[in-house]
C-alpha cells in the first residue's frame, strides 16, 4: 500500500573497475556538462537546508538504523551523502563527473567525515546486495535518451540493495512542470549575464543556457525526461521493488498536480 501522506553501512564494497568509463559512450549532454566550472555558476546556489530537509524526511520515513550502508548514486558535489555521513551512515557516493566527486571528497574531508566517493555511471551495477539504501536526489535521473537506460539504471540501483533495503528518489513533478513552465529567465550569477530558455517537446523539459560575460558567450543544453509517477512503479515493480510512500516535497506534504517534487519510497522485495 502506498502512503500519500505529511509529516506536519566499513564501506561497502564496490565493484572492481567501477572507475574505468569508457568515454566513447557518454557524448551526451550530461557528460561534458557537470564538470564544467559554468555548471557550478548556473546552480551552484542549491540549498543545503533543502537537503538537510529531505534527509529528515528520509530519515522519519525508512527508520533506518544508524550505521547502515547508503548509497548516494548521481550525488554530485555530495551534499546528500554528506548530510546522511553527519547522521551516523555508512556512505558511498557516485557520479559520473570526476569534478564533481573532486569536489565532495575535499568538502567532506574538511568536515571530518569519510565517505567513499567514487565516479560510475548509474547504468552499471556498483555491487550485489550491499546496501541497506540507495538514493536518488534533486533529479538526478532522467537524462537517458532511450527509457531502457532508465529502466536498467533502477534494475542496477534495486540489485545494490539487501532483500527489504530502500529505494528513495526525489525527482521533478512532470505534471507541475507542464502547468507553470517559465519560457525564458535572466538574472546575473558571479559577474555573468544567465540567461535560460525551457521548452517540452517529445516527452522532455529542454532547456538552452546562455552565459555572458568577459570572455564571450558560452552555450550549454539539459534534457530530462518528464516521467511521471505511474512510469517510476512500473520501473519498479520490473527490479522487484514494491512502492511503499509518495511525497509532494521536502517537508513531506502530499503528492499532487501542483507539488514541487515527486518523492518516493520504493522497498526491495523477494521475487
Amino acid at each position: 500500500m502506498v502512503r500519500n501522506a505529511g509529516f506536519g553501512g566499513g564501506l561497502a564494497t564496490i565493484r572492481p573497475g567501477i572507475c574505468m568509463i569508457d568515454e566513447r559512450r557518454y557524448r551526451a549532454w550530461y557528460k561534458d556538462w557537470f564538470d564544467r566550472e559554468e555548471y557550478e555558476v548556473v546552480y551552484g546556489h542549491r540549498d543545503d537546508d533543502e537537503a538537510a530537509k529531505l534527509i529528515n524526511l528520509i530519515v522519519a520515513f525508512t527508520r533506518l538504523a544508524p550505521a547502515s550502508r547508503v548509497l548516494d548514486i548521481g550525488c554530485g558535489r555530495g551534499r546528500h551523502a554528506i548530510r546522511l555521513a553527519s547522521q551516523g551512515y555508512r556512505v558511498t557516493g557516485v557520479d559520473l563527473s570526476r569534478s564533481s566527486i573532486d569536489a565532495a571528497r575535499v568538502r567532506a574531508s574538511s568536515m571530518g567525515l569519510s565517505i567513499d566517493f567514487e565516479v560510475g555511471d548509474m547504468r552499471e551495477l556498483v555491487c550485489d546486495g550491499c546496501f541497506s539504501m540507495v538514493v536518488n536526489m534533486f533529479t538526478a535521473f532522467g537524462f537517458f535518451e532511450e527509457d531502457d537506460e532508465h529502466e536498467r539504471a533502477i534494475a542496477s540501483m534495486s540489485k545494490a540493495l539487501y532483500t527489504d533495503g530502500w529505494l528513495v528518489q526525489d525527482f521533478l513533478n512532470a505534471e507541475n512542470v507542464r502547468r507553470n513552465l517559465v519560457p525564458e529567465s535572466s538574472a546575473v550569477k558571479s559577474g555573468m549575464e544567465v540567461t535560460q530558455k525551457r521548452w517540452i517537446e517529445d516527452g522532455r523539459i529542454n532547456k538552452s543556457i546562455e552565459l555572458r560575460g568577459p570572455a564571450g558567450v558560452q552555450k550549454f543544453s539539459e534534457s530530462v525526461r518528464l516521467l511521471t509517477l505511474e512510469d517510476f512503479d512500473r520501473m519498479y515493480r520490473q527490479a522487484g521493488l514494491v512502492l511503499h510512500g509518495v511525497f509532494g516535497d521536502y517537508d513531506g506534504g502530499p503528492f499532487g498536480p501542483d507539488s514541487p517534487r515527486l518523492i518516493m519510497f520504493a522497498r526491495k522485495h523477494e521475487r
